[in-house]
Formats: C-alpha cells, sequence, structure tokens
C-alpha cells in the first residue's frame, strides 16, 4: 500500500511536494528512508525532494549519513546525484570524507556515466581537496581530456573554473 507520503512522490509538482514536506515534518524521517532504499519510483524522488527541503548540515540527516554514503555505489545515475547533492550539504567526518572521495573519484573516472552525476561527484572532490590542499595536483590531473571530452562547454568552464578558484587558495 501507497504511503501519502509515497503518493505525493509521484503526483505532485514539485512546489507541492516541498509545500507537504513543510506542513508534514513528521514524514521527514520516511523520506530519508526511502531516499536510501531501492523503492523505485519513490527513491530518487525522495531524495531530489530532500535536497529542496533541508538546511545546510541539517541534524535530521545527519544519523542517516553513513547509511547514504554505504548505499551510494548501489544506485543508477540520478539517483547518486541527488544523493551525492544532500551530502554535499553536510558536514562529514574525516572517514566519511575519506571513502566518499573515493566512491566520488571511482564516479568521476567512468566516463560513460551521465555527465550530471559526474560533475556534481567532482564538486565533491573539490569540496573535499580544498580542505587538504596537497591533492591540487590530483584535481588537475582529473580534468585532462580524457575526463572532459563527455562534458559540455558549459560544465567544462565551470569546472575549469573550480579549478582556478582551488589554485588561488
Amino acid at each position: 500500500m501507497e504511503s501519502t507520503l509515497e503518493h505525493i512522490l509521484t503526483n505532485s509538482y514539485k512546489a507541492g511536494m516541498i509545500s507537504y514536506m513543510a506542513t508534514h515534518p513528521e514524514d521527514f524521517e520516511e523520506a530519508i528512508k526511502l531516499a536510501v532504499s531501492d523503492k523505485q519510483p519513490y527513491s530518487w524522488r525522495a531524495a531530489w525532494l530532500l535536497w529542496s527541503c533541508m538546511k545546510e548540515n541539517d541534524q535530521r540527516i545527519q544519523a542517516y549519513v553513513e547509511n547514504i554514503i554505504n548505499t551510494l555505489t548501489t544506485k543508477n545515475d540520478d539517483h547518486q546525484r541527488e544523493l551525492l547533492k544532500i551530502l554535499l550539504l553536510m558536514e562529514l567526518n574525516e572517514a566519511h570524507e575519506g571513502f566518499l572521495f573515493n566512491v566520488c573519484l571511482g564516479i568521476w573516472e567512468k566516463i560513460n556515466k551521465k555527465p550530471s552525476v559526474r560533475f556534481t561527484a567532482f564538486k565533491f572532490i573539490v569540496k573535499i581537496a580544498k580542505k587538504h590542499p596537497d591533492l591540487y595536483y590530483e584535481i588537475v590531473f582529473l580534468t585532462q581530456d580524457q575526463y572532459m571530452d563527455s562534458l559540455s562547454s558549459a560544465v567544462k568552464k565551470s569546472i575549469s573554473k573550480m579549478i582556478k578558484v582551488f589554485a588561488h587558495l
């Protein structure tokens, strides 16, 4: 049987979903659990909605960070992208950062993956590298043509800007 939240996820526009979450905060935990599950079509939509409804370093999500990270590699590209967007807003401990950095490297290096998930993974790589400037040359290596050729010119330009900003830190 479909829950009320599941119904909202498949039968409402984004504004309606956000409004529902604002008036039903008790369903936030259900949204998190759906986001890390494999209950499609609800799971990736729940992750997409959470990113739109959460605060930076949202304490309601903090308890689920490890679960999100651990399930990330089992998700399809769109679902991965939405979960990464959630994690980009969270403050992670060093162990989580290290593991997620490696997951994001794996995503970035798979040039057959959707550019949007690769770009989101790259954002996380740069976020972590800013805390560890000794990773700068690894970041530069990751922007070689073999990794960039499959991306749009707009994404390439955005990555170039990120690298320039990183270089001046």
